[in-house]
Formats: structure tokens, sequence, C-alpha cells
């Protein structure tokens, strides 16, 4: 019933590139904002450390790269660059090429006051950490390259800082290390920063696909009530027009030009009327399961239906047990029919017989304290190193098939959710997969009176 990956895969998995779809990835004004944030602190130590503290730095050039940073925001402001509003998102290459001129300006700025030795480098971190949040891995590569290239020049080549030796003095071996701090603080933090914020994306992907799903399930399921509402209304006038026609029928003569159009229209009626009354009667079934408490083991019966007729033989088990010796069997748990429920118990019904060789076993079981759901297959089982991944969206063995995503299980998992399951995955010693679903008794007892 698992799903596992080939290699390749299982990279596309935790570093996905750039796809349709996911281009846009931050808006203008957020690095708009940021670079204005940006210029204030810039300018604010320049004018600080060389006005105010007396240290004679290279202010002009330094006022010129602020300055430049500063041009570029009103430039975007203006739309001369983008032609769009800063609400525009801007694209994953394009919010790098961005976030790539703040890194050079800045290094360019280290480079006039101090180099590694200015307690700011620390600020070169800044950038490619907005890029491992929001950003792909190849733009996050990209500028973490750019970062290190910095950083190693800075190491070599910068102007020292306007302050006697005597009184501040840096040996090599100490740059060398706020150099190698710099450079590991990039790779860590980018890809930390990285894999928690793509995570993040997927699931909430997955989660927009799941709500999508169950959206239309729902849409499905209220067709039935959208047609018995039509045959309904459309009830009487029909039988209007049907007792009107057959009056005309029989008064018309048999050899007037209008009888075989009569006839035509008498019959048409009568298969309309038919249509209504199959449309009346399929609903009524269906709404009265919803409205109306069922049994755990009817919901399990009609999550599996699907099912029933493939190659594979699926078997429904009822167990009540025992709360304690002596003690007779607890009810079976009564709860109302739901989306959740059905799709949910369904999906993994489906993975089983997707996976099983012939025979699927689902065992319902249940006491005082707790219901449980069992499905046993004897296909191949879970493969060890997916189990604890299990859940997770976008796990597939057959994500290149067609019309297979991966989220199966992550539907189940969070449709069941809602209504307060716990799953578990695990394989049988005999061979098989094990999925087991389980509700607090209290809590399907809630559900079945609300």
């Amino acid at each position: 019933m698992a799903d596992h990956k080939t290699v390749g895969d299982f990279i596309q998995t935790f570093v996905p590139w750039p796809t349709p779809g996911k281009k846009d990835r931050i808006r203008l004004h957020t690095l708009v904002r940021i670079r204005w944030v940006a210029v204030a602190g810039q300018l604010n130590a320049l004018v600080v450390v060389h006005y105010f503290l007396g240290y004679p730095l290279p202010i002009v050039p330094a006022l010129v790269l602020v300055l430049a940073s500063g041009l570029l925001n009103l430039t975007i402001i203006s739309g001369q660059i983008s032609g769009h509003p800063l609400q525009t998102w801007l694209s994953d290459g394009k919010a790098a090429i961005q976030l790539g001129l703040d890194t050079v300006q800045l290094s360019l700025l280290l480079f006039l006051t101090g180099g590694l030795i200015n307690p700011f480098a620390v600020l070169i971190l800044a950038p490619i950490t907005i890029s491992a949040t929001v950003l792909s891995r190849r733009s996050t590569i990209i500028l973490g390259i750019l970062s290190i290239t910095c950083i190693s020049l800075l190491a070599f080549w910068y102007l020292p800082l306007p302050i006697p030796p005597e009184i501040f003095y840096i040996p090599p071996v100490y740059i060398t290390g706020i150099w190698a701090a710099l450079l590991t603080a990039i790779i860590l933090l980018a890809t930390y920063n990285w894999y928690l914020a793509e995570s993040g994306r997927r699931m909430s992907q997955a989660l927009s696909d799941t709500q999508t799903a169950l959206a239309r399930e729902q849409r499905l399921s209220a067709m039935g009530g959208l047609a018995t509402a039509v045959a309904h209304e459309l009830g009487s006038p029909l039988n209007t027009i049907s007792v009107v026609a057959k009056e005309i029928n029989n008064d018309i003569p048999d050899d007037s030009p209008l009888a075989e159009d009569v006839s035509l229209l008498v019959s048409q009626s009568e298969r309309c009327r038919e249509i209504l009354a199959a449309l009346a009667q399929r609903p009524k079934d269906s709404e009265k399961s919803v409205l109306h408490s069922l049994p755990i083991s009817g919901i399990v019966a009609a999550a599996t239906e699907p099912y029933m007729n493939t190659f594979v033989d699926v078997v429904l088990k009822n167990k009540a047990e025992d709360s304690a010796p002596g003690e007779a069997a607890s009810s079976e748990p009564l709860i109302k029919q739901s989306p959740e429920f059905i799709h949910g118990l369904g999906g993994l019904v489906h993975n089983a017989v997707d996976f099983a060789n012939k025979r699927v076993v689902v065992l319902t079981r249940w006491d005082d304290t707790e219901v449980t759901v069992e499905m046993l297959d004897d296909g191949p089982g879970f493969p060890q190193y997916i189990i604890q991944r299990l859940g997770d969206p976008y796990l597939s063995t057959r994500s290149s098939a067609e019309g297979h995503m991966g989220l199966g299980i992550f539907i189940s998992q969070t449709l069941l959710g809602r209504t307060g399951a716990v799953l578990s995955f695990s394989n049988r010693q005999n061979g098989g997969a094990l999925v087991t679903v389980k509700w607090p008794r209290w809590r399907l007892k809630r559900l079945g009176t609300s």
C-alpha cells in the first residue's frame, strides 16, 4: 500500500524546481519596504559614526551607495522599471535579481567600512534568508553563491576602519574565523529556512487540493437534492400538459393532420413523467441516509461499496467487544453520514485495494470507550523507510503515472482528522499492510447527535 520514490523523484520531493503556476513568489511592495528599512539603517549608521563619533569614513562613496539603493526604490515606485503597481507579485527570477542587487550593494558598503571587521557584516545574511523563505531552490543557491563570494572577497580586500592599530587590532586569524562563521551561517540558515518554508508551502497546497476535492464531492452530493426540487417543481405543470394533451388526442379526428403531432406530444409527456419520477426517487434514499444517524458499520459499508466489484475480494467484519469480563457487549455507535467519513475511509480502502493481491479485510470494532476500523490487505506492505512519512502530501510511488498525485493517504488522514480520528500505519507479521483508524467513543457520540 505504501509509496516510495526513485532517487530522482526523492530529490524532487525535497528540492522541486520552479514550475508553471508557482512563479509568483513575493509582493513587490514587500521588497521595497525591506529596502527602505535597510537604507534608513545604513544612512543612520554612517551619519552617527562619521559625524557624531568622529571616525573619518569614506563618507561620499558610502552615501552614494546608500543613495543608489534609495533611487532603486524610487524608480520602482514610479514604475519606470517594474511597469506594475507595488501590489504586483514578483516572479522568482525578478525577486532574486533584486535581492542580488541588495547583496552587492551591502558588500560594497562593507568594503568601504572595514570589511568583515565591521559589526554590521552580519547583515549579509538578510537577503539569503529572505530568498530561502520565499524563493525557489535554484534562486537560493545562486544568491548563496553570490553571498559566499562577497564575504570571501571582503575577507581579503577592504578599506580598514579608521581606528589606530594600537587601539583596535584584529589579527588575520580572527578575520578568517568571522569568514568561516558567516559561511556556516549562510549555508545553515539558507538550508533550514528553505526546507521549513517549502514544507509549509507543500502542506498548504495539499490542504488546498484536499478542500477542492471535498468541495467537489459535496457539490455532487447536492445535485441529488437539486434533482428532487426540480422533479417536485416540474411535476404539477407536466401533469397539466399531459392531461390537456390526452384530451386533445381524444377529441381530434384520426385523419387530422395534427393527430400524429398530438400523439407524439402525449408520448413525450409520459416519458418526462417517468424521468422526473426516477429523479425524485433516487435522492430520497440518499437524503434519508444523510439526515438520519447510521451505525458505524453502515458508514464503513457505504465507504467500501464502490470497491466491492473489483478484482480484489473486499470483506467487511464487525465485532462488539466486551468492556469488562462478565459485562455485555456495548451497543454499536450511531453517527451521521458525512463526506469526511465516506471519502476518508473510502480513500484508505481504495489504497488497500490498489496494492492488495487478492483480499482486503475491513474490520470494525467498538467498545464503551473506543471505536476502531482496521484495514488489512495481502499486498507487499509498507517499506520500512517510508512508514514514518505516511500521511505527508505528494508521497507516491505512482506519481509519474496518470492521475496519481500522492495525496490519497494525506486526504484521508486530513478528512478523518476532522472527525477526531487518529491513524496509524504498520505491517502485518504474515505479510501485507495494516491501517488502523481510532476514535474516542465520546467523540463519535457527539457527531451522531450534532
